[in-house]
């Protein structure tokens, strides 16, 4: 087996296309992990069927075929090349095409990272990754691809999206849960087919599989109108306007008022997100009372966010003095 160096480790069986590198197989017992942009000169250009499968790894080396060591610090002693501890995968920014199942059963995978480029996706790509939930895209050029529409349509669970543009403007969206249930109707011998979750909407607004961030923002007002989880509806308004790409003021004011409604929980996720730098973003924004900011402050101290604490005891401080207190002992 040939051995080169890298930024992960990988055990890879590969097969060498005319357009490219196809990997059939690739395995690590890395947590976080990126697969390479080029082996042997050549782009990656493909994931094989179940290529990262972790049951796939022991698999006999098929004819025709080559093994790749890719090696970065050694891993822990005893440590399985069989993805089962991966939880973040960076995927070649020249992938064009995943396989049938190609990360089938990557059960602690939640965090996955592409360029929106990849158009072929095969069948059960996703199937039993169950914690993946957050995707990281890069766009290289002024095109949208297709890999955000067909991840939202792809799974039903709330998704946090990151989108990287070519001129570095950064959006974060949020796609909230819906749940799909089939029920077997025995009388009329068939399947009764029920949606229930107010994500639904923000799963299936892509046209010509194509996401209008205007589109999007439009289904605030519905989706506050239905039984929705109120913790996914802070993080999904709070990601608008701290990442506002595209974002219109009719939306931005609607976002801003649930946030300045709901100012306690705004401070609170930004603490446990420890996004220190948008806190005076976030007091402007919603302008806490005095009993918010208190509670802010004891959770600051709690989570030892010395910098957080200070600009929230200034915040404080600023628009409500204590002035001079005095007491008497009698």
């Amino acid at each position: 087996m040939e051995s080169v160096s890298g930024v992960s480790n990988w055990k890879l069986v590969l097969r060498r296309e005319e357009s490219g590198v196809t990997v059939l197989r690739a395995g690590t017992p890395d947590v976080r992990a990126s697969l390479p942009d080029r082996i042997l000169g050549l782009p990656v250009t493909a994931l094989g069927d179940r290529a990262l499968a972790p049951e796939r790894q022991g698999d006999p080396v098929p004819p025709g075929t080559e093994t790749l060591l890719i090696t970065c610090f050694p891993p822990e002693e005893g440590a399985a090349w069989d993805n089962r501890s991966l939880r973040d995968l960076a995927l070649p920014e020249s992938l064009e095409a995943l396989g049938d199942y190609a990360l089938l059963n990557c059960s602690s995978l939640k965090t996955l990272r592409m360029v929106d480029g990849a158009s072929r996706w095969g069948g059960g790509t996703l199937m039993n990754c169950r914690s993946l939930d957050t995707l990281h895209l890069t766009r290289t050029g002024p095109d949208q691809g297709e890999v955000l529409a067909w991840f939202a349509g792809e799974l039903s669970r709330e998704l946090d999206v990151t989108i990287d543009g070519p001129g570095g403007e950064t959006a974060r969206l949020l796609f909230p849960e819906y749940t799909e249930l089939y029920e077997e109707n025995c009388p009329a011998h068939h399947f009764d087919y029920f949606i229930s979750g107010a994500g639904y909407p923000y799963h299936h607004c892509f046209r010509q599989k194509r996401l209008s961030l205007k589109e999007y923002d439009a289904l605030w007002k519905d989706f506050l109108g239905m039984e929705h989880d109120e913790a996914a509806a802070l993080r999904l308004a709070w990601r608008r306007l701290r990442w506002p790409a595209d974002l219109g003021d009719g939306a931005a004011a609607g976002y801003r008022a649930y946030l300045k409604e709901h100012a306690g929980e705004a401070l609170r996720l930004l603490l446990e997100e420890g996004d220190g730098e948008a806190l005076p973003f976030l007091l402007e924004l919603t302008e806490p009372d005095r009993e918010t900011l208190s509670a802010a402050c004891a959770l600051a101290r709690e989570k030892g966010a010395t910098g957080a604490l200070a600009a929230l005891l200034e915040e404080r401080h600023r628009r409500f003095p204590a002035g001079l207190e005095k007491s008497f002992t009698l």
